[in-house]
C-alpha cells in the first residue's frame, strides 16, 4: 500500500499542464506521474505541512536502504540544467518522492519493471516553508 501524499494546488496545476504537453514518447513517465497525482490530497500552498516533498524542495533520501544518501532538489524538466543537484519529476525517483513526508518510504517501479524503495530522510529546504508560495 502506498502512503498518502500531499501536493499543493500550485504544483498540481503546473504538473497537470506538464502532463498535457508531454510527447507520446514519454507515455510511460506520463502515466506514472498521472497515477501518483490522482491519489494526492491537494492543499493550498500556504497550508502545506513543512515536512512534505513539494516541487523545488531540496530533499535528503535513500534508495533501497543503501548507506549513500542523496540531497537533491525536485525539479520541473524545464529547470533541469545539467547540474548534479537536481532531480527531474519525470524520473521514477522524482515521481516517487513527490508528496511524501519525512519518514515515509514507498516502493516504486523502474521503467524495466524492477522495483526499488525510496525513503525520505529530511527536507533540507521547502519553498512553502520558506514563504515562497507562488514561485
Amino acid at each position: 500500500m502506498k502512503p498518502k501524499i500531499v501536493v499543493s494546488s500550485l504544483d498540481m496545476d503546473r504538473l497537470e499542464a506538464l502532463l498535457d504537453a508531454l510527447p507520446a514518447a514519454q507515455a510511460q513517465a506520463q502515466q506514472a506521474l498521472f497515477e501518483e497525482l490522482s491519489r494526492a490530497e491537494v492543499v493550498e500552498p500556504e497550508d502545506m505541512p513543512p515536512d512534505i516533498v513539494t516541487m523545488n524542495s531540496r530533499v535528503r533520501f535513500v534508495i533501497d536502504n543503501a548507506a549513500e544518501e542523496f540531497d537533491l532538489s525536485l525539479a520541473y524538466p524545464k529547470d533541469m540544467d545539467g547540474s548534479a543537484d537536481k532531480l527531474s519529476i519525470m524520473t521514477p525517483v522524482g515521481n516517487a518522492l513527490l508528496g511524501l513526508k519525512v519518514g515515509d518510504s514507498i516502493e516504486w517501479h523502474r521503467p524495466d519493471g524492477a522495483t526499488f524503495e525510496v525513503a525520505v530522510r529530511a527536507i533540507e529546504w521547502q519553498p512553502e516553508r520558506a514563504g515562497e508560495l507562488h514561485r
